[in-house]
């Protein structure tokens, strides 16, 4: 057996995030109201709801899952240096 190494390729770096591309709210039956509410997330008004059927903007929505996994991901990785 030598001793060399397999050299492998430097990882992929990750996607950069575009705003109104994480969610997909196509279904109009699931993401939209008649009713006019305030954005669960800015307080401006929206027709749009989100899985839960709450009011919100899909940019809110989603700049609020990318702060959600960043917080999450961080406090994993302060779980795992102790």
């Amino acid at each position: 057996m030598t001793g060399r190494r397999r050299h492998r390729d430097p990882p992929d770096p990750e996607p950069e995030y575009v705003p109104g591309t994480l969610l997909d709210w196509t279904n109009r039956d699931e993401h939209w109201s008649w009713e006019e509410r305030s954005c669960r997330y800015c307080g401006g008004p929206t027709n749009l709801r989100d899985s839960k059927r709450k009011p919100a903007h899909k940019v809110c929505a989603e700049e609020a899952l990318t702060r959600q996994a960043a917080e999450a991901a961080e406090a994993y990785q302060i779980g795992n240096t102790k």
